[in-house]
């Protein structure tokens, strides 16, 4: 008899799909397909028909453009919808799919899922809040159909129709530089004024060995599943590995996170990434942590990772199996095929190279979001093609490093980060100080049972320089400090905001409350003592 591992493995076989390059990069990312992929269900064909239509007649290039974008995405879009919007002639490349990694495998589908993942554990809480909840039912299938559902309502917002009816030119398929100032794509010749690289990024998988011989998932497979894994493998314990660990978790399957780090979201307060460890644990994770992956194979049906541990000074060997494995560590820019030589634009590993104001070295040609930013978020790209236009178009000035940029991992609670670290404020000397809410401080979380959690924010002088904060709805709050950080605001603008009672966003009045009363020195009150009692 079939284990359980080897059905599910069979049952999401299929075809596998090539690579798209034979570059160092690429080699060895096998996608995990999945009867979604075979047999689209009417909202994925509705998605596909949006923002790739089979039947789209490839428009006439006419003269030269003032713009040429490659990439659909958000970059791209934000590009070129704002560049037609304003009067331009703008050119769009596309050789896949419109709205990029954000609408097809990205910040819509997982957020679609997370949500319902977020029901599970509230409903599995409720008993603290006097609440009996019976058994918590999953209907994996119900829970993937939704996700695509309201990915193809948010799809026409992206379509190709709607693009060409803002008067831009809607190419598919893959472009690449004849010249300096001349883009070909198929058997057409598009001459620009300017030109936007917006290509994107992709998941690409570490060196493991074996990894390549094996059906993984990855973030643009993941999101295609209607089968739930019994067991499954994550390797990367970054924020998209979390994220779908623990909704996967709450769906039923037996999560394993691997990483070489000793802790998950290094790139968090260590506080954050803390309070979110021990929530995933609640949901019954487990971590394995500080390891490295020595091989990974397919034995009877399941996936078998070789794992290596250094112990006081020796190493140990162990395994973990599971019928599914998803790779969540480490992104490469889209640059294949580009030709980026004949247009005289220098690139490395890490993506386009670009200048503060975003101009590669043709200055031609600008570059924006994944494919040129550390940031690889959705709202960075589209704040980098807002300085994009200015720049390439009007003779702008504008830089991109006076972006304020956060960032959200979307457990449950939520991690916000914007500016500086509790680390980097630690090795500022004593420039930098913090204040630390904690959110059982603050009413709201204690009447909402939503207790572990803070806000912590680094400040020079009172001026904001960066905020952490760990939340239910952290991604919510953070836009507050954002707006401070970027208009000069302080931690006594924070205290003097009317902030409505009670809200958890209240932990920021209470921040800025704590540094006010920090101003409070004794010399400063023993004046006050005195000019009280001269006005008695």
């Amino acid at each position: 008899m079939a284990t359980a591992g080897a059905q599910f493995t069979e049952a999401l076989r299929g075809a596998e799909v090539p690579p798209v390059s034979d570059s160092p990069m690429t080699v060895g990312l096998r996608r995990q397909s999945s009867p979604n992929e075979a047999h689209p269900d009417d909202a994925t064909a509705a998605v596909r028909a949006l923002v790739h239509p089979a039947d789209w007649s490839t428009p006439e290039p006419v003269g030269r453009y003032d713009l040429v974008v490659l990439g659909g995405g958000t970059a791209g879009l934000v590009s070129a919808m704002g560049a037609a919007g304003l009067g331009a002639r703008v050119a769009l490349v596309e050789r896949h799919l419109l709205g990029g990694d954000c609408l097809n495998t990205g910040c819509v589908p997982s957020k679609a899922i997370i949500r319902s993942a977020r029901a599970i554990g509230e409903l599995r809480r409720a008993a603290a809040l006097g609440v009996t909840a019976p058994s918590v039912d999953i209907d994996f299938g119900a829970v993937m159909r939704r996700m695509r559902e309201r990915r193809a309502s948010i799809a026409v917002n992206d379509s190709a129709e709607r693009v060409r009816r803002a008067g831009i030119d809607v190419f598919f398929g893959s472009a690449r530089f004849a010249d300096t100032e001349t883009v070909v794509v198929g058997n057409s010749r598009l001459r620009f004024r300017r030109a936007v690289i917006a290509t994107g990024g992709r998941p690409v998988a570490p060196p493991v060995p074996g990894l390549d011989g094996v059906s993984y998932l990855t973030n643009e497979t993941i999101f295609d599943l209607t089968v739930l894994p019994k067991r499954l493998l994550i390797i990367g314990a970054g924020p998209i590995g979390c994220e779908l660990a623990q909704a996967f978790a709450r769906f039923g399957s037996t999560v394993t996170v691997l990483d070489q780090s000793h802790e998950i979201l290094p790139r968090e307060d260590a506080d954050a990434a803390a309070v979110v460890r021990r929530s995933m644990l609640r949901d019954g994770i487990h971590f394995e942590l500080g390891v490295r992956l020595d091989r990974v194979d397919h034995v009877d049906g399941d996936v078998l990772v070789q794992l290596l541990r250094s112990v006081a000074g020796r190493t140990e060997a162990s395994s973990v199996s599971g019928d599914a494995i998803l790779v969540a560590a480490g992104r490469a820019p889209n640059l294949e095929d580009l030709h980026l030589d004949a247009a005289g634009i220098q690139s490395s590993k890490q993506g386009v190279v670009v200048t503060d104001r975003l101009q590669t070295s043709n200055p031609r040609v600008y570059a924006s979001g994944d494919v040129c930013s550390v940031f690889k978020f959705t709202h960075a790209a589209d704040a980098m093609s807002r300085i994009v236009l200015q720049n390439a178009l009007f003779f702008g000035r504008r830089k991109a490093s006076a972006l304020v940029i956060p960032w959200v991992t979307y457990t449950d609670p939520e991690v916000a980060h914007v500016g500086v670290s509790l680390a980097e404020a630690a090795q500022a000397d004593s420039r930098l100080a913090t204040v630390t809410v904690q959110l059982c401080e603050v009413d709201r979380a204690i009447v909402d049972d939503e207790t572990d959690g803070f806000v912590r924010v680094h400040h020079e002088r009172g001026r904001l320089r960066g905020c952490t904060i760990v939340a239910p709805h952290a991604g919510e709050m953070i836009g507050e400090v954002v707006y401070a950080m970027g208009h000069g605001g302080t931690l006594a603008d924070l205290s003097a905001t009317v902030h409505p009672y009670p809200t958890q966003a209240e932990a920021l009045r209470k921040a800025g409350d704590a540094y006010r009363r920090q101003s409070l020195t004794p010399g400063v009150k023993r004046w006050f003592e005195r000019y009280f009692r001269w006005t008695r």
